[in-house]
């Protein structure tokens, strides 16, 4: 006679390990600096993605190692978003990185506190060809922090939140500025003729 033990049938159900917050990455590297490689696994292929959409992406490969090498050294004084992502803090820095390359390429640039895009790199990343000159017609309408803010939450997915700790702005400045980038940009292309619209979403 075979003998069944008790719950027999139930399976050993093991919990996969949790894994680490930003946060507490960051909170670990304070103490051991070899920690900080963690967050750069994670999230150098979006800030090298940020990076090249606004640079030449063979720049964009030397500003990588910048922007993690000022993050390394400000690891100490750093505060994490509330969302918990180290990835507003990362594109603040490749924002003022990208800024301080484009100032010293030979060319004049105005030195005023708005971000700098280098358009030549955004056409070259559009995927309708074609609406190009027309959406950077559109996009020159627009107050750099307005570009800028719109950029941050259709490009890299930020929340408003997000943008703003990046921008150095509040939250409802972000939300405000980004409400008049989609309006202004949609009159913009709507009086351009014969193009696609641009639709601003609720």
């Amino acid at each position: 006679m075979q003998h069944i033990r008790p719950n027999a049938h139930k399976q050993v159900v093991t919990t996969p390990a949790r894994s680490a917050t930003d946060a507490e990455i960051l909170g670990r590297s304070r103490v051991d600096a070899t920690a900080f490689g963690e967050l750069f696994d994670r999230h150098a292929v979006a800030v090298h993605r940020f990076l090249a959409r606004r640079v030449d992406p063979r720049v964009a490969d030397d500003l990588l190692s910048e922007v993690f090498l000022r993050a390394l050294e400000g690891r100490i004084r750093v505060q994490p978003h509330e969302s918990g992502s180290a990835l507003p803090w990362l594109y603040g820095i490749a924002r003022n990185v990208v800024r301080g390359h484009l100032r010293s390429r030979d060319r004049p640039v105005v030195d005023t506190e708005d971000e700098h895009v280098d358009w030549d790199a955004v056409d070259e990343r559009l995927d309708a060809d074609a609406l190009a000159p027309d959406l950077r017609r559109a996009m020159s309408t627009l107050t750099t922090l307005e570009r800028e803010v719109l950029l941050l939450v259709s490009w890299e997915q930020l929340s408003i939140g997000e943008a703003a700790t990046v921008l150095g702005i509040t939250t409802t400045a972000a939300r405000s500025r980004l409400h008049r980038a989609r309006a202004r940009a949609a009159v913009a292309l709507a009086a351009m003729p014969n193009e696609p619209h641009f639709q601003e979403t609720p």
